[in-house]
């Protein structure tokens, strides 16, 4: 997963509300879910995204 993956996305705009762009893009390519999900539940993600977003993180193969 990368930064284009989530380009334009309401992910992007909430996270960046709490100013924790840096930080989830910190946490996804360190593999830290918890801290992924975390940082989406701070920002008012809700659950879909956030699952979708962890599914993705669990489908990539090591190329994030």
């Amino acid at each position: 997963m990368s930064e284009n993956d989530f380009e334009g996305s309401i992910v992007l705009e909430k996270l960046a509300e709490i100013g924790k762009v840096d930080e989830f893009f910190d946490s996804v390519d360190s593999d830290d879910f918890g801290r992924v999900k975390s940082l989406m539940q701070a920002a008012n993600c809700d659950s879909e995204d956030i699952t979708m977003v962890l599914k993705k993180m669990g489908d990539t193969d090591g190329e994030h």
